[in-house]
């Protein structure tokens, strides 16, 4: 049975987590246009910079809980790095769908609406009704993806 679209490109946002060193969560974000991937990212420091797997988490070390003080994170999120990747290499992201391992967060969903990212799809929720709403208002559809039992079809569109 072949995947959706849909479980194809979540399956690749998961293996690009696979590649964060962050300590609390690894996520991992795909950016993809008329079912080509234009980028990717996953959580983890700016270029050049250690990772958090080496020099451990501030904000573990403070007990900061989850969502909270982000700007004492040595990390970007994924949804950041697979933006800032395809600025970088100038591909453009507009009209594009972002696939998340993980809802994303209000400061992520600013920078998707800005990028002209039309449709988010995520694997799990985060508490962060903001992001949400802001994404409700700029039109992005907000997807939360769960895995299908046994949704495969064999005549689906190629």
């Amino acid at each position: 049975m072949r995947p959706t679209w849909d479980e194809y490109f979540m399956e690749i946002a998961r293996q690009v987590a696979t590649r964060s060193t962050c300590l609390r969560r690894h996520v991992g974000a795909i950016i993809v246009r008329d079912k080509r991937i234009l980028s990717t990212g996953y959580n983890g420091p700016p270029k050049g910079l250690r990772h958090c797997d080496e020099v451990g988490c501030l904000r573990e070390q403070l007990g900061i809980p989850s969502g909270q003080r982000q700007e004492i994170c040595r990390g970007l999120h994924a949804e950041q790095n697979a933006i800032i990747q395809a600025a970088l290499h100038g591909v453009s992201v507009e009209g594009g769908t972002v696939y998340v391992t993980h809802q994303p967060c209000i400061t992520c969903a600013k920078m998707i609406i800005n990028s002209g990212i039309v449709r988010a799809v995520c694997a799990s929720t985060y508490p962060d009704e903001l992001s949400r709403g802001m994404l409700d208002e700029a039109n992005v559809a907000l997807e939360v993806w769960e895995t299908p039992s046994d949704n495969r079809s064999n005549d689906q569109e190629g």
